[in-house]
């Protein structure tokens, strides 16, 4: 995870343009706005750091993606791997099994979300929560984090999208002074 969005500059975006693959390079440019760009080249810089603590050099050296049918990336040589971003922060991961990561900022609670996202036992959970704004990013990520790992992306069902899920382990870190909350899914192997 990486939260010191203070970062996000023209000079970093300078610095990391040539670092990435040009396939990164076009997709990071594509947006318009500094943000967008810096997210999209920051996450990737984490993604090579990582592929070389899990590989070798050889594995991080300018990876490609490959887009399955919805459009979710992967390496057609390597480990699975996710990346997500906020407003307060980018998180990627990487794992020999499947593997998806979300991070949200923690923001007021939206009703209509709220209904339109989550099932009616989710709706009663969050209800009753001490804080609902935080259950409801905690359950919101848990399905991003889901549906990522399964290579689907947002689904119409996602209202039940986590109904009858049992063969995945969660890892959920909720930062309180930063605000955001970060979700790992990964398929359970025991």
């Amino acid at each position: 995870i990486f939260d010191d969005m203070t970062q996000c500059s023209e000079q970093e975006i300078a610095r990391l343009l040539p670092l990435v693959s040009p396939q990164r390079r076009e997709q990071a440019l594509r947006y318009t706005h500094l943000f967008g760009q810096f997210c999209c080249l920051k996450s990737y810089e984490m993604l090579i750091e990582l592929l070389a603590q899990w590989g070798g050099e050889s594995l991080a050296k300018m990876p490609e993606f490959v887009y399955n049918e919805h459009g979710a990336p992967y390496l057609a040589v390597g480990p699975y791997f996710s990346i997500s971003h906020c407003k307060q922060g980018i998180a990627v991961a990487v794992s020999e099994t499947p593997i998806g990561i979300d991070i949200e900022s923690i923001r007021p609670l939206n009703d209509s979300l709220v209904r339109k996202t989550m099932n009616s036992e989710e709706q009663y959970q969050i209800a009753a929560s001490f804080n609902p704004e935080i259950e409801f990013i905690r359950l919101w990520t848990r399905k991003e984090a889901y549906v990522k790992m399964i290579g689907t992306g947002i689904i119409s069902e996602i209202q039940d999208i986590l109904s009858g899920v049992h063969d995945v382990q969660w890892e959920e870190l909720v930062n309180f002074d930063n605000r955001f909350i970060c979700t790992i899914c990964k398929k359970d192997i025991r």
